[in-house]
């Protein structure tokens, strides 16, 4: 019987072949792909709740236990990346919508399979995961007054903020307080623990369905944006290139040891795309499918980043230091 570990040390394989599968099944029976629009909606709330549940949101003293590394991340995270964010997107055509999605999921630090891709690339991926909370937070604070200063008052001519706020509502508030309710119900009763318990096996397999009716249904309709779509991937590439380096000058600047300094590589590097991706799918008409595409584009190149990442952060960037004799 598979381990749960052994899934997630896993996933990336498990989405590149979800990704694989979705996308020939939306191309060569569109009708069927068109019919799993209707269950996006569902599929990213047990999720959003799978993934919230496996945040320590109880545990926010020992978060900021490690206030070095907090700042760092929170220097690399919300100075570094919006600073090189920005300049990358002056190669890019000056359309809103474009941008939108572009800002959309470079500016929130992952806070899911980040912890993954730390430990297969031997990072502190317990720093990490206690820090979960608080990049959450601050992602939620700040991308509001990002999108603003990059994009200025035509965000909010782009943005209908009625089903922006219902998806936010729906797919982020609500599963993040079930997950705060059943976390701290769990500290007083075993029940709740078993509930806690059996939600970490549903990030992978969720995470996967998700990719797939996403894909899926939208593939067909990508032909009339793909020359903008194409545009944002050289940009996603020079993303993945840039920010382990400028990560690197962080750890030096901090003075992190090495697993908490690997941690933070991955912070700065890995984005947030599938808790952005709601926010996209709640955009009007053909709107949705743009921003839809290009934060689904960003993940598939993520993807195939993070196994170069593994090898190369604690090999080349981020070596143990070897002890004089």
């Amino acid at each position: 019987m598979i381990s749960r570990e052994r899934l997630e040390n896993n996933q990336v394989w498990v989405y590149v072949i979800v990704l694989i599968v979705a996308a020939g099944l939306g191309l060569t029976a569109p009708d069927v792909g068109a019919k799993l629009d209707a269950p996006i909606s569902f599929v990213i709330a047990i999720l959003m709740y799978s993934m919230f549940s496996q945040i320590p949101f109880t545990s926010l003293n020992e978060s900021l236990a490690n206030r070095r590394f907090i700042w760092a991340l929170l220097t690399v995270n919300y100075l570094a990346v919006p600073i090189v964010v920005w300049l990358l997107s002056k190669l890019l055509p000056d359309y809103p919508p474009l941008l939108l999605g572009v800002y959309l999921v470079l500016l929130t630090p992952c806070i899911d399979y980040v912890i993954v891709f730390t430990a297969l690339g031997k990072g502190n991926e317990k720093i990490i995961l206690t820090s979960t909370p608080i990049l959450f937070i601050t992602q939620m604070l700040l991308l509001p007054l990002y999108l603003w200063l990059f994009i200025g008052n035509e965000a909010a001519e782009i943005v209908d903020p009625r089903p922006f706020l219902e998806a936010f509502i729906g797919l982020i508030v609500f599963p993040l307080g079930l997950a705060v309710i059943l976390q701290l119900f769990a500290r007083k009763s075993p029940v709740g623990n078993k509930i806690i318990d059996s939600s970490a096996w549903l990030p992978v397999p969720f995470m996967a369905l998700t990719l797939f009716v996403v894909v899926s249904s939208q593939i067909v309709k990508l032909s009339t944006n793909m020359n903008l779509i194409i545009k944002v991937i050289p940009v996603y590439i020079a993303f993945m290139i840039i920010m382990p380096f400028i990560s690197r000058l962080m750890v030096k600047w901090f003075k992190l040891d090495i697993g908490s300094g690997r941690a933070l590589i991955f912070s700065g590097s890995t984005r947030n795309s599938l808790v952005v991706l709601p926010l996209a799918l709640s955009l009007p008409g053909q709107l949705s499918t743009l921003v839809a595409a290009i934060i689904v584009t960003q993940t598939i190149v993520e993807l195939a980043g993070e196994l170069i990442y593994i090898r190369l952060v604690p090999n080349i960037l981020l070596r143990e230091r070897k002890e004089a004799p």
